[in-house]
């Protein structure tokens, strides 16, 4: 519903894309869209709802809805369950195989969800690990969460939804697709507290979630190989480069336990919002308090604002504009918000 000069002052939307915005609105019926898309993805998070995971939400590149197949457990979502990762090559060795398989079956014995992508090899290995465990495990997929891909996996996919998730950020109907794959590692590392690499060559795309996982602040383990054994020069680097070795089970639960907690999520204090504002008014600020404390920058783009309210864009940016000379909100580059401090 937003008019082409409040599209074109959101950061990214130049001319000639909203030039392709106002065509294909001529073509679209949203309402129709949205209900296609609700019959074939029934269940997913948007990155302005409180359900969505919250250490995802805190990288600089979440992914903005994120469909999900499984059981939920929201307090995997509001930080209070540690996820940690386990990623590897498809072509382990067997010394990773087994490995992975017991961190896992550990890791899921302690209450620590188990995150991994599906494909084979040391991703196998580590939902598995994990299932006969007893434990929850996620899986993060390069294809919409109903495409079971590598088609073997197809038992793995199953059992996995009874006692865990599948997600992506691609929606129903996806097929793989190479450039796919190196985007999921970023969930995966955003999703988790650390990352064990179990075993990897110099190029793998486990390597990409490490280097993720790095950039996120993540810790990250290795799991040690032999330099006779190609499969583990890219672990071997990422020691070189600050990973922490997995020496055994005992001392990585014990690592992994010395992780800080993250801090309790608090709601927004009444104090915030003064009573003689007007409703809108004091739904936006509360809306905005809320999203600023999820925000890994500490701005809130306009348009997760008026996905909040459920408001008109051009109604919306009245309102803020007379919070702004109220002095309650700040206006950043790039059509971004703060609370005012």
């Amino acid at each position: 519903h937003a008019d082409c000069q409040v599209l074109g002052a959101v950061e990214g939307i130049g001319a000639q894309t909203l030039k392709t915005i106002e065509k294909h609105r001529r073509s679209v019926e949203p309402s129709t869209l949205l209900a296609q898309h609700l019959q074939n993805n029934p269940d997913f998070w948007s990155l302005a709802e409180d359900h969505y995971p919250r250490m995802l939400a805190e990288v600089a590149d979440p992914p903005p809805l994120l469909y999900y197949r499984g059981l939920v457990q929201p307090e995997e979502n509001y930080g209070n369950t540690p996820l940690v990762a386990m990623v590897g090559t498809r072509d382990p060795s067997e010394y990773a195989k087994r490995w992975t398989r017991k961190i896992a079956y550990a890791l899921a014995q302690r209450g620590i969800t188990v995150v991994s992508g599906m494909a084979e090899g040391v991703d196998t290995q580590a939902h598995l690990g994990c299932l006969e465990g007893g434990g929850r495990t996620i899986a993060v997929l390069g294809t919409g969460v109903d495409m079971i891909y590598p088609p073997r996996n197809q038992g793995l996919y199953y059992k996995i939804q009874e006692q865990g998730l599948v997600m992506s950020e691609y929606p129903a109907e996806t097929q793989p697709n190479r450039t796919h794959f190196p985007r999921r590692n970023r969930i995966v590392a955003g999703l988790c507290r650390a990352v064990l690499v179990m075993e990897a060559p110099t190029k793998s795309g486990a390597l990409i979630t490490a280097y993720q996982a790095n950039e996120y602040n993540r810790d990250i383990y290795v799991l040690p190989g032999s330099l006779d054994n190609p499969r583990a020069m890219g672990c071997l680097g990422l020691v070189q480069r600050g990973a922490q070795l997995i020496l055994g089970i005992g001392q990585l639960l014990d690592q992994l336990g010395a992780i800080p907690p993250l801090p309790t999520a608090t709601s927004v204090s009444s104090t915030v919002i003064p009573p003689t504002l007007p409703p809108i008014q004091a739904e936006i600020l509360k809306a905005l308090h809320q999203l600023h404390q999820q925000s890994g920058d500490g701005s809130v783009p306009f348009d997760l604002i008026v996905q909040s309210v459920e408001k008109s864009a051009g109604e919306v940016s009245g309102e803020i504009l007379q919070l702004e000379l109220q002095g309650l909100v700040t206006q950043l580059p790039g059509m971004r918000y703060a609370p005012s401090s």
